[in-house]
């Protein structure tokens, strides 16, 4: 019961210095922010009203007026570069950089922000040597992370190799996913200069990196093809049943030209048929629709495309179901179906693209990387109706 009446009569004393110590603060508050030039206050009363070129005019007459203010310098300068005003940027970063009393940790941020300035002004030689003298700084993983994009922009593939793999041992994440990406764009490079040979070590590595790498499966088979190995490149595309079958629509053509290569038409007919069952996909539907009429049997591809409309009603969908009732229909009726084919083909082509998971960029072609972005593998082997369908 004494410990109660104790802690009574303490409790008021504590309030008692709670207020004082909060006197004071307020004091320290007011006489610092006296201190503060008056532009400073305007400068953020235009970043409240929403007025972001009257606020940094108004800073930069506060670094005029004060060239100590380091602080203010790399905010303004970051505000610069996120509008697009990368000189004025630069020309802030550089004007710190030239302060001998600059201390060491303001100096490596100002060089680091600077060569942010350099990648968003495209200067990429003079970002890679500003990044590449801060190894070893505490801007190491973020100078390396620029790095690896440079690099993948100038598309120096064996550089983001070396680049990826140093970012992995840093321990900042994994990057088996890019690397093997980087390996299939050297291989792509060796398939284009018709140097299938070289390309197959390649995408070798590709997949030792990442077994699943969809790409590296696909550019195999076709550095075979280029060989005349036809049976060993569908051996090849057929291993993408187990990588992703989604992604098999990618190589249904290439299945289709090599068997008919192989002069077994039908069993290509009975194995894209079963794919179709496993993944529907208006792009396996149009392959093999294609097929179909060029074998003479309209009827056939009619009630493909009739059957996959069943399952999944999509306009996509109903134009090509158009397009195979054009080929049987009486001539008398062809001219009016045809107005109708050509009208919701105008439509379905709006929805027949690619779209990136990540960023939303939407492409009538399939991409690794994404254009908009610029990630690896974030579009699905699907037109966005497809995707967007119950």
């Amino acid at each position: 019961m004494e410990f109660e009446i104790w802690w009574l009569l303490g409790a008021p004393a504590f309030f008692a210095l709670g207020w004082v110590a909060a006197r004071i603060d307020i004091k320290q508050l007011v006489s610092e922010s006296r201190n503060l030039p008056r532009g400073y206050f305007k400068g953020l009363n235009f970043l409240l009203n929403e007025q972001p070129d009257k606020a940094i005019d108004a800073f930069i007459e506060i670094v005029k007026l004060d060239s100590e203010t380091a602080d203010l310098h790399f905010a303004l300068g970051n505000l610069f570069r996120r509008r697009g005003e990368t000189e004025r940027a630069i020309r802030m970063h550089q004007n710190l950089l030239q302060r001998p009393d600059l201390p060491e940790e303001q100096q490596l941020q100002a060089r680091y922000e600077l060569g942010q300035d350099f990648l968003k002004a495209g200067l990429l030689d003079r970002a890679e040597e500003v990044f590449t003298a801060l190894f070893r700084t505490q801007y190491d993983t973020p100078s390396r992370r620029a790095l690896l994009e440079i690099f993948q922009r100038e598309k120096e593939w064996g550089q983001s190799i070396q680049a990826a793999e140093a970012l992995q041992e840093s321990g900042t994440g994994g990057k088996q996913k890019e690397i093997a990406q980087f390996y299939c764009e050297l291989a792509e490079n060796e398939l284009t200069s018709a140097s299938p040979d070289k390309a197959l070590p390649l995408l070798e590595k590709a997949l030792q990196v990442d077994r699943m790498n969809v790409r590296a499966t696909i550019l195999s088979g076709d550095a075979l093809i280029s060989q005349g190995k036809t049976e060993e490149a569908v051996a090849a595309w057929r291993r993408i049943e187990k990588q992703s079958m989604p992604h098999i629509v990618l190589v249904a053509q290439r299945l289709m030209d090599a068997y008919q290569q192989l002069d077994r038409l039908p069993e290509c007919f009975r194995l894209l048929r079963a794919y179709l069952g496993h993944t529907p996909s208006i792009d396996l539907v149009e392959v093999l629709f294609q097929a179909l009429v060029k074998q003479q049997n309209a009827e056939a591809a009619y009630n493909l495309v009739l059957e996959e409309l069943k399952r999944t009603p999509t306009l996509i969908g109903l134009d090509k179901l158009l397009e195979a009732r054009l080929l049987v229909v009486p001539p008398e009726m062809r001219q009016d179906l045809s107005m109708v084919k050509d009208l919701v083909h105008r439509y379905a082509i709006k929805l027949a693209h690619y779209r990136c998971s990540h960023c939303g960029f939407q492409a009538r072609r399939f991409y690794w990387q994404c254009p908009g972005c610029h990630q690896w593998e974030t579009y699905p082997p699907r037109r966005t109706e497809e995707l967007n369908a119950p």
